[in-house]
């Protein structure tokens, strides 16, 4: 929350309040291509989006990091999501059940005192992602939008061990289309690393070349809808069946590549 006049107001420690954490990057083409399975097309820029919230599930705060990498489906612009790294157990399975939310086990601290923001991100034992900076102040609110994310629900074929060769369900785009308004909107100034973890391979399969923007945003949710938009091919796509976690980073057996 901040103290400016029309800064968004509430109960103190209301998590209702809280902003996200929103930082891009610029990061290679041909790195971002590499990760999307066919009929799924990279975006008109190589951009990595990092969304870092607080927010209550359903009425309880959940930690998280969202990443998505800009990418067009069905000529519409939106962004791929490989994982929802999350603190809640209980939001992980039900989702990737029912929607293919990319949803994984994370540990993210998030904090704001005065104007310094700082961020962590740990998942199995690896912190992969920090940010410290210093909020400028507020910045002219977006104007309404749509935001089109594509998540992907598959389920393997009932085996023992070995690759995946067939689905019990074949491999559906799930198109989540939100639209949303600004609240309030502050710049950050302030740096983001990128830590090696082999579970969370940003700093290999995604690297870092220019940090673009910091924001906190105070959203304001104005509809959503979750809905299978289109089959992919079943042959293409086996080589992206296999994941770290419930992520879609590509993994072996569940856990990272033994090359990786």
């Amino acid at each position: 929350m901040s103290n400016q006049s029309g800064a968004p107001q509430g109960n103190p420690g209301d998590i209702v309040n809280w902003p996200m954490l929103k930082i891009v990057y610029r990061t290679d083409p041909d790195k971002i291509a590499a990760l999307l399975p066919p009929g799924i097309e990279p975006g008109a820029k190589p951009n990595v989006t990092l969304t870092i919230y607080n927010y209550p599930v359903p009425d309880e705060p959940e930690y998280g990091i969202v990443t998505t990498i800009d990418a067009n489906y069905n000529g519409i612009e939106g962004e791929y999501t490989l994982g929802y790294g999350i603190d809640q157990e209980s939001a992980i399975f039900i989702s990737q059940q029912t929607n293919g939310q990319p949803k994984y086990p994370c540990t993210t601290e998030f904090y704001r005192l005065g104007p310094q923001v700082t961020a962590r991100c740990i998942h199995h034992g690896y912190t992969f992602v920090e940010f410290k900076g210093v909020s400028t102040g507020p910045v002219d609110p977006l104007p309404e939008f749509d935001q089109h994310e594509w998540w992907i629900k598959v389920s393997q074929a009932v085996s023992i061990g070995g690759p995946a060769t067939s689905y019990d369900f074949p491999p559906h785009v799930v198109h989540v289309s939100s639209r949303y308004g600004t609240a309030w909107r502050e710049e950050v100034k302030g740096e983001l690393v990128l830590r090696d973890s082999p579970w969370d391979p940003l700093t290999t399969l995604l690297p870092m070349r220019e940090q673009l923007s910091a924001h906190l945003w105070w959203p304001i949710f104005l509809g959503r809808e979750v809905k299978l938009a289109g089959k992919l091919d079943p042959e293409g796509f086996l080589p992206f069946v296999d994941t770290i976690s419930g992520s879609r980073w590509p993994g072996s057996n569940g856990g990272p590549k033994k090359n990786a």
